[in-house]
């Protein structure tokens, strides 16, 4: 199922929409958080003419999506500068994802701080692929993956990190902030390299900030980041972030994600 074809269904009214081949974005059971994002996203911004640039967002995944979903949006208050927006997708009868979209408009910066660069990563080009035979086929079948290198004398062993360079194999569907949304949550929690043994991992929640209202990179490359801030008692509480291919950060996020097993 093409990028364009999983919003193909979402009208601005919203209601019943149809993903018919949802299998190839599947993660278990359910739809793949970015893309279920990306869906809540779209209906948000097809509903209302003129919003200002997205600015952050807090997500919900409460229970599977799949191929059958009902749409709801609502503004909830509209400013002079800032607009706030949730939309909801409802699966057989009960809501299974809702999202919080915060909208703002641009205003003369009375505070700059410029966030810190991307760790030293090398180029995308020459990073490995990193596509593991036993990711889930929603990511075998949408993205590339290639191993972001590591500082000089640290193997990175034992730590709850993951960065990976990422690319979506067909983006011209998309806006940059709709391809952020799908592409921002993609990796593994960084509580994968703390499990003691195998076992299901699934996202709880996603909360993030835009720090580009317009981002850009190089030829489609993201540099994504997934680490395990404390993993106990079956969760673990994740900060994410987002660099573009010249090492400027585009997305803050934090993440409780459920490690089963």
């Amino acid at each position: 199922m093409s990028v364009a074809a999983l919003v193909e269904s979402v009208r601005p009214e919203g209601g019943p929409a149809t993903l018919s081949g949802a299998g190839s974005w599947l993660q278990g059971r359910t739809l793949y958080g970015g893309a279920s994002a990306l869906i809540a996203y779209t209906a948000a911004i097809r509903a209302f003419d003129d919003l200002p640039p997205l600015r952050g967002a807090q997500i919900a995944f409460i229970a599977p999506l799949g191929g059958e979903l009902e749409i709801r949006r609502q503004m909830l208050r509209r400013g002079r500068n800032v607009a706030v927006v949730r939309s909801e997708l409802w699966s057989e009868g009960n809501c299974a994802l809702t999202a919080t979209w915060l909208f703002g408009a641009a205003r003369e910066a009375n505070a700059a701080h410029p966030a810190a660069i991307a760790p030293a990563s090398g180029a995308p080009e020459d990073g490995e692929d990193a596509a593991h035979p036993l990711a889930p086929a929603f990511i075998r079948g949408n993205f590339d993956l290639r191993r972001a290198r590591r500082p000089t004398g640290a193997d990175g062993s034992g730590a709850p990190t993951i960065r990976q360079w990422v690319r979506l194999r067909e983006s011209h569907a998309l806006d940059p902030v709709s391809e952020i949304v799908l592409i921002g949550d993609v990796l593994p929690p960084g509580a994968a390299r703390a499990m003691q043994r195998p076992g299901p991992i699934s996202s709880v929640n996603w909360s993030f900030n835009l720090l580009a209202p317009a981002p850009t990179t190089r030829e489609g490359w993201w540099l994504a980041e997934t680490a395990s801030q404390h993993a106990d008692h079956g969760y673990s509480s994740e900060r994410l972030r987002l660099w573009n291919a010249s090492g400027q950060q585009v997305l803050e996020g934090m993440q409780c994600v459920a490690v089963f097993g």
